[in-house]
């Protein structure tokens, strides 16, 4: 997931006299993003005082624990970034520097963009309600569930969506809860088939899980190295490929069976 700095951070670009080597180009701004960790949000709890998931039509559970989405905050895809910023975020453990087609691959204009992103925001969330009625075997028509997330852009929430279906419905399939009363955070697209696809930005979202409680993050298994590269004192990586196996992780990490790792 994705949210945009309003503006640049502004930087001493007097710290690093090796600037001196690049000349005029240091003042020519240059194709990169630069981001840092963003929000998480319980997708089992609350958005401005409403539910984030939704269900009508069927029992839900009253959950314990938490499963937390993950974000990263990004430079806006007009925002000029200078060589000193691109120095000194590769120095830093709580910035990176992306290309900015890879963050925002649509081009247009920042308008344009943010609809992009929400349209993808939108279409994970019935993607994410698909895939966790096909794993449960219940019929999509039967139910009516709501997503509900504000300013947050992009796909990468979809599996935590399903699990937060997931859980609200049946919890492990033992009476209790799928997070065993942990709080998991991680992040990961959804297909309908339940397959998990990669996001990129996860060594940023465990930074953000970790400040804000989480133990436990579930990443794309294309991603372990990735998400290892700064991975937080304390944070256990689960490595995962469908949502089935995200399931299954969990269930084994509550009831203390083999967990895989990265």
């Amino acid at each position: 997931m994705l949210s945009r700095l309003s503006r640049p951070r502004a930087l001493a670009l007097c710290a690093l006299p090796v600037l001196a080597v690049f000349g005029t180009a240091a003042f020519a701004p240059l194709p990169f993003t630069l981001a840092e960790p963003g929000l998480t949000a319980d997708v089992l709890g609350e958005d401005r005082g409403s539910p984030v998931i939704t269900i009508k039509g069927a029992p839900t559970r009253t959950t314990e624990g938490q499963l937390r989405m993950t974000t990263i905050v990004a430079t806006g895809p007009t925002a000029d970034v200078r060589v000193g910023e691109v120095i000194d975020s590769w120095f830093s453990t709580d910035r990176a520097v992306m290309p900015r087609d890879a963050v925002y691959p649509t081009g247009g204009s920042e308008k344009e963009i943010e609809r992009h992103n929400l349209q993808d925001m939108e279409e994970s969330q019935d993607v994410a309600v698909d895939a966790a009625l096909k794993y449960l075997g219940k019929d999509p028509g039967s139910l009516d569930i709501t997503l509900n997330l504000a300013d947050v852009g992009g796909p990468s929430a979809g599996l935590f969506f399903s699990l937060g279906i997931i859980d609200k419905l049946v919890g492990d399939g033992s009476g209790g809860d799928l997070t065993g009363g942990r709080s998991i955070a991680g992040t990961g697209t959804i297909a309908a088939d339940g397959k998990v696809g990669a996001v990129g930005g996860v060594s940023l979202k465990t930074q953000a899980a970790r400040r804000d409680g989480s133990t436990v993050f579930l990443v794309p298994k294309a991603e372990c190295t990735q998400a290892r590269a700064e991975l937080p004192e304390g944070m256990r990586l689960i490595p995962v490929t469908t949502l089935s196996g995200a399931v299954s992780s969990l269930r084994a990490l509550e009831q203390g069976g083999k967990v895989p790792s990265c």
